[in-house]
């Protein structure tokens, strides 16, 4: 296991979520060896948690890992009391949020720190980040041996187990076993999920919708599934944190803008799974968004969310995101020659919006240029880089 670019607390509890397999265990038990670990995939722990959950804590001692704890919210209560009343520090891990946020907001509030560990960013297992993406720029030799590992991060993603196999057979066998337990077994067991086939065909159906606003009620077509079991579902990948969602960014009068949402997935690695055959610039679209959305998570992007936007006459930028008083704009082109065209939305978009606009374009080349006011930034840029 690598490295991961996470900070952690030097005292205090913590709960640290993220999908499965993306190194939450491996990473808590080598930086605090010291700490006692249990994990509720453990029929016997779960059995004890769920019967005794005050007697189970304060078997743990004063400082603890519990693994999964979504399989029993209930016990951040018990949790809770440890904390309070014997200074117990504990590190938490979930794999879905389904009824977990609620509960540990309820009982840990003040007391627990949350954080979030996806999957790897691109370059990460390579060391520590070499430049500030938005603000540096990488000298070219850089960018094309970044250029060379680009097409493996965009068809296999970044999942630790993934991105540390030597061959591409091996990265897709490991894909392949997330597929038939992690992306559908254990998803349907965590969120009452009955129907597989619906299940596979809706993540199929999300695959090709990908850069474009959601429409709940196709998806459920396409899917053979209801409009309420659809939305179920959809809910349930989103606790899972295997899709992120894009809302829809609004300034001005609020008429004149769409606000629905684009679906993308965690890690481009999933689409691989699940053989999802889409387009260069839907995959490429999904990765940008993806590698932004991991830095945001891990606390390297100081912004509360991201958008996309879409006006009323279908002009769209693929990412919108504001820092402080500052709104960020990103269209992603799978092009290695961008023209007048390719920024003209950005350009529209900064015309209209209020207070100070930056505009980029993350494009396919070698290159950074200046277009319309645009700077336009190689994807391989992102390798290793912070934000």
């Amino acid at each position: 296991m690598f490295s991961r670019w996470i900070e952690l607390p030097a005292s205090g509890s913590v709960l640290v979520l993220g999908p499965r397999r993306v190194g939450k265990t491996t990473l808590l038990r080598n930086r605090f060896p010291e700490f006692k670990y249990v994990t509720l995939d453990d029929l016997d722990c779960l059995a004890w948690a769920r019967r005794d959950p005050k007697g189970f804590v304060a078997s743990l001692g004063e400082a603890a890992i519990i693994d999964e704890i979504q399989r029993e919210p209930v016990l951040t209560v018990a949790v809770k009391h440890a904390i309070d009343t014997l200074g117990c520090r504990f590190f938490m891990t979930g794999s879905s949020t389904a009824g977990l946020l609620d509960a540990a907001s309820d009982s840990l509030a003040g007391r627990m720190r949350i954080v979030s560990l996806p999957s790897g960013v691109w370059g990460e297992e390579r060391g520590p980040a070499t430049h500030r993406l938005l603000d540096d720029k990488v000298d070219i030799s850089r960018l094309r041996q970044a250029d060379r590992s680009l097409d493996d991060a965009l068809d296999f993603g970044q999942f630790p187990e993934v991105v540390t196999q030597s061959t591409a057979e091996g990265r897709k066998d490991i894909l392949r076993m997330y597929r038939d337990t992690y992306f559908t077994r254990d998803l349907m067991q965590l969120a009452n999920i009955e129907n597989l086939d619906g299940l596979l065909a809706l993540y199929h159906g999300i695959a090709t919708s990908i850069g474009s606003p959601v429409d709940i009620s196709h998806l459920a077509r396409e899917s053979g599934l209801s409009f309420p079991t659809t939305k179920k579902y959809l809910g349930a990948l989103s606790a899972s944190q295997l899709t992120c969602r894009l809302l829809g960014y609004q300034y001005g009068p609020a008429k004149r803008y769409i606000r629905s949402a684009k679906l993308y997935f965690a890690d481009t690695g999933i689409l691989k799974a699940l053989g999802a055959r889409i387009g260069h610039g839907q995959l490429l679209e999904n990765f940008v968004v993806g590698e932004f959305e991991k830095r945001r998570k891990l606390g390297m992007l100081a912004a509360p969310q991201l958008y996309h936007y879409r006006s009323i006459g279908g002009r769209e930028v693929d990412l919108v995101f504001e820092i402080g008083d500052s709104v960020v704009a990103i269209e992603i082109k799978a092009t290695k020659s961008p023209g007048p065209r390719d920024v003209r939305n950005l350009r529209e978009f900064g015309e209209r919006a209020d207070g100070k606009v930056s505009c980029f374009l993350f494009y396919c080349g070698d290159k950074y240029v200046d277009l319309d006011g645009v700077s336009c930034i190689p994807v391989s840029a992102l390798f290793r880089a912070s934000v």
